[in-house]
């Protein structure tokens, strides 16, 4: 990049032109038409904000908590898989660099580096685990004892992958991660099925995984449990039931199902369904200071982005990935600021309006 990032969309014009297609494809790519992909990132250009003017906005406080702990802007870092494939440090880099900008950074079970080496990078941190059921329920119960041991803070279980969606990119290139990308937590790692990523993946996951399932795996951890990839009030009333700590509002970055809503269409519906019994984030299409303001007006306690790190990993490493969460807390600072919101807890859902519900 001959200039330095401005915006975040600059970071994945730089990847578009260094990566290969393969990694690229693979970070990118949307299920079938990729229309909710697209739709996670126009949805927020329908919802508007209605600034208030006349307070005293001199020093805003961007801090809040999640789970109990502090973190320093309420922007946290996905799980995305593979990252070796972005750089030669991977998860290490992005995990320091959350630390660095005291925010909250969740690994994924296919990580480029182990469990182990990410806690030893970044041992103060407050870090997450993602967790993928396997059909062999042993090798997910190791990597839960693992998490926990190595001090992770939450496990976030992934639960809209019962099968994995048709990903046109994967399938064309048969996208297999690079030796440095291979998923470090298993001592041999994972076979690559005869049609790249998309074999490899689909053989792993269980399909049967139920409501009952999730009891069962909550009662040999002490980390509280996220549920990831819940759209609907419906199973975010039977997660408060089953006593989850939180959930992420998420469509998977438009990976999975295609179609479905864009997230920050159903957040509010969510945030009503859980009535306040359990923390709500959201991921999906977040790439402005202003998007995060209207997560937040409408019952997000965080967001958490994940394809901007990704680009981050690629334009520098750790200080790209500083950069990415650099940009987008200056961005919410500023969108705070100029509607009339000097801490997180000013802003309420009445300063924001969908574009076809009420009156602008």
């Amino acid at each position: 990049m001959d200039s330095s990032p401005v915006c975040l969309d600059d970071f994945e014009e730089h990847a578009v032109r260094v990566l290969a297609q393969g990694p690229l494809g693979y970070f990118q790519t949307g299920a079938d038409d990729e229309i909710t992909l697209r739709e996670n990132r126009r949805a927020f250009t329908r919802w508007k904000i209605l600034p208030r003017v006349l307070r005293d906005v001199s020093s805003c406080d961007l801090s809040t908590t999640i789970l109990g702990h502090r973190i320093s802007f309420p922007v946290c870092v996905a799980p995305t898989g593979y990252q070796g494939d972005a750089h030669p440090d991977g998860e290490i880099a992005t995990a320091q660099a959350a630390f660095e900008m005291n925010t909250c950074y969740t690994m994924s079970t296919m990580s480029s580096k182990s469990i182990e080496d990410v806690s030893s990078a970044a041992p103060a941190g407050l870090r997450f685990f993602q967790l993928y059921i396997f059909k062999q329920r042993d090798i997910t119960k190791q990597l839960i004892r693992r998490a926990e041991k190595a001090g992770f803070n939450a496990l976030v279980v992934t639960v809209d992958v019962p099968f994995l969606a048709k990903r046109r990119k994967d399938i064309r290139s048969k996208y297999t991660p690079s030796p440095q990308a291979r998923t470090a937590n298993f001592t041999h790692g994972l076979h690559d099925g005869p049609d790249g990523l998309h074999s490899h993946v689909a053989e792993l996951i269980d399909p049967s995984l139920t409501w009952d399932d999730l009891t069962f795996f909550k009662s040999f951890t002490k980390m509280p449990v996220i549920l990831k990839g819940i759209l609907t009030a419906e199973d975010a009333k039977l997660a408060v039931q089953a006593g989850v700590a939180g959930i992420m509002v998420s469509n998977h970055g438009g990976r999975q199902l295609d179609t479905v809503p864009a997230t920050i269409d159903v957040l509010a519906e969510v945030v009503a369904a859980v009535e306040s019994k359990c923390e709500v984030y959201m991921d999906g299409g977040v790439r402005l200071g202003t998007d995060v303001f209207k997560a937040l007006a409408l019952g997000a306690k965080a967001v958490f982005i994940g394809r901007p790190v990704v680009y981050g990993l690629v334009y520098n490493g750790r200080e790209g990935v500083k950069k990415v969460l650099q940009i987008l807390r200056d961005e919410l600072e500023s969108s705070m600021a100029l509607s009339g919101c000097a801490n997180i807890a000013e802003i309420k859902s009445n300063l924001v309006r969908h574009l076809f519900m009420g009156k602008l």
